[in-house]
């Protein structure tokens, strides 16, 4: 079992892809990308920095943030059969672990509000 528990991984670039064309909500901290997966009926996540936002020390940092807060708050309010990206940013690494937490909270919930 990997890392996240019950919650299935995006590994490959086409998954990827594939949450791209789907919804999106941005926060100050965090961007989440959700998308109906009808092949699955689990809640899958994948984790992606930019160079943009610093070297790779700051990258991978900034998705261990991320893969943490995922942890907390995706099985309460992540839909099942949903494939969700989630995008740092340059404030993910400096953020406060609450005010980031916040900010995935309020994307998630908003995510699942908007128009499918």
């Amino acid at each position: 079992m990997n890392k996240l528990g019950k919650l299935g991984l995006l590994k490959k670039r086409s998954e990827f892809l594939f949450v791209r064309d789907g919804r999106y909500q941005a926060q100050r901290g965090v961007v989440i990308q959700a998308r109906k997966n009808p092949e699955h009926n689990v809640i899958r996540v994948g984790f992606t920095a930019t160079k943009k936002i610093g070297n790779a020390v700051i990258r991978n940092r900034a998705k261990r943030r991320l893969r943490s807060v995922c942890l907390e708050l995706l099985p309460q309010l992540g839909e099942r059969g949903t494939d969700y990206v989630f995008i740092a940013r340059d404030k993910t690494v400096t953020r406060p672990y609450q005010a980031l937490r916040e900010d995935t909270q309020k994307a998630l919930k908003n995510l699942m509000q908007a128009p499918k």
